[in-house]
């Protein structure tokens, strides 16, 4: 990996973070398939053929077969990616024609297209599904690709990255250099503008983008590549495209209190075959069924999704155990209560409708519990100036909201707090009233409340009788007799 610099100073760039370099068995390569033909359910921008939608300028290269190229590659456990050629009409479909859109929709990052090795913050303005979690925050870099993850470090091609064509660009070489967004309430556009390459400038521009879809898709449009990626130097910058994830651990340093140190381990990548990567080109990738989105064990147990799925009840959370949410899991003794994977209650057999690329499926975010239940909506790439959608839903899933175990330790905790509350109030009236009892029979001997406990306190002295005797009567030989009898002191009293 290399160093990249994140503009924004918020949220704060980590320094002491080890991105751990070895991949976990969850790791799945793509492999060279024979073409598929595939149905006709795809992403369409709702243009007919005759119309490229920003592709007028390109003409393809003669002698080339003009054949559909479609691949389908469903080995990637998280995604089902497909690949359309420069001759199939999908292509062109999927490309998004910033120039088109609202122009004050559409910003172009002024330092991002003027520098190197730069990363910016972008705020969705929806919910992105990133390998059944829910982003709000991205970060574009320079380098032709986007970090998703919530710790922002310096290393940011390591992992956790969106990459439609991740290499050395730099922008500021070239004044027709631009990194542009767009966002319309469903969709993010991200995208390359005539970027070089900065240690090869006379290889010529660069145009492509990057869209992500509310329902998780993810597309990859490529117009203008001028040399096959497979020849771009990695020696200065790393060359990847495709999806990466991973999960943060924290480590306690032992000989430094109050210190942390985080490292990064990634669980998931996924590799295209930069070969498919030529002008025209798109790539379309679709999410499959994660164990985040079951909300119940039951559900989640029995689900056969290609995952073993677990549910953890001190959590109320499905995992497969490689998430984001790793080390909640593992530091609440998950992975020893899923090993029985016996529900509390009676198996709800009921399974969660089957996934689609056209549905928000529930998932949960890091450190607090949140379920949050997303509603059916259709996604489709911008194709004209955006309208308010109703279906859009501005929900931040970080740290607003509360949690559905968090609401029921609160209600447990406040009948608690209640009830010792009462308890110390009843204990103070109880003696406040004993003390006031003994101050008012102190000051009235006579009363009714004094005599009663008189007449029923212990005599200090037994009764005795004197008998008479020489000298003092008072000092006679005594002998103890009934309590009730009284004193006899002397025949003189």
């Amino acid at each position: 990996g290399v160093f990249y610099e994140v503009v924004q100073s918020f949220p704060r760039v980590e320094v002491n973070v080890q991105v751990d370099s070895h991949v976990s068995s969850h790791r799945w390569r793509r492999h060279s398939e024979s073409l598929k033909s595939v149905d006709t359910n795809r992403a369409s921008m709702g243009q007919d053929s005759s119309e490229p939608g920003g592709f007028t300028d390109l003409l393809l290269e003669e002698g080339h077969d003009n054949t559909t190229q479609i691949e389908e590659d469903t080995d990637h456990n998280y995604y089902t990616s497909r690949t359309y050629g420069p001759y199939d009409s999908t292509s062109r479909d999927l490309w998004v024609n910033i120039d088109q859109m609202e122009k004050d929709k559409v910003k172009i990052h002024g330092i991002l297209s003027n520098t190197h090795r730069q990363a910016a913050r972008v705020n969705l303005s929806f919910d992105f599904p990133f390998y059944g979690h829910f982003l709000r925050e991205i970060t574009v870099a320079t380098g032709g690709f986007i970090y998703t993850g919530e710790v922002v470090h310096r290393m940011l091609t390591a992992t956790q990255y969106i990459a439609p064509l991740m290499a050395n660009f730099d922008p500021s070489v070239s004044r027709n250099s631009t990194v542009r967004y767009f966002d319309n309430g469903t969709a993010l556009v991200v995208q390359w503008d005539h970027v070089h390459l900065q240690d090869n400038y006379n290889l010529g521009s660069f145009t492509f983008q990057a869209t992500l879809l509310n329902d998780g898709r993810i597309i990859f449009g490529y117009k203008e590549i001028p040399v096959a990626v497979t020849q771009i130097s990695s020696t200065n910058h790393p060359v990847k495209v495709g999806l990466s994830d991973a999960f943060v651990v924290v480590h306690r340093i032992q000989q430094i209190p109050n210190v942390r140190r985080r490292t990064i381990y990634e669980y998931h990548r996924v590799e295209l075959q930069m070969s498919k990567i030529t002008n025209l080109s798109a790539v379309e990738m679709i999410p499959l069924p994660t164990c985040l989105q079951f909300t119940s064990c039951g559900p989640c147990v029995t689900a056969e999704i290609g995952f073993n799925c677990s549910w953890c009840n001190k959590l109320q959370r499905c995992s497969s155990g490689f998430d984001r949410h790793r080390q909640d899991w593992v530091d609440s003794g998950c992975p020893e209560e899923a090993k029985d994977k016996i529900c509390e209650k009676n198996i709800d057999t009921t399974e969660t409708p089957p996934y689609s690329t056209t549905t928000l499926l529930p998932t949960t975010t890091r450190f607090r519990v949140l379920t949050t239940t997303r509603g059916s909506t259709t996604s489709h790439l911008p194709t004209s100036l955006p309208t308010e959608d109703d279906t859009k839903i501005a929900l931040h899933l970080k740290d607003n909201g509360a949690s559905t175990d968090d609401s029921a330790a609160e209600k447990k905790g406040g009948t608690l707090h209640a009830g010792l509350i009462v308890g110390i109030l009843v204990l103070v009236l109880i003696v406040a009233a004993a003390i006031l009892v003994t101050v008012y029979m102190y000051h009235h001997p006579t009363s009714a409340a004094s005599l009663f406990f008189i007449e029923r306190r212990p005599s200090r002295w037994p009764a005795m009788k004197f008998r008479r005797g020489s000298g003092h009567p008072a000092y006679a030989e005594v002998e103890p007799v009934g309590e009730k009898e009284g004193f006899i002191v002397s025949e003189q009293c």
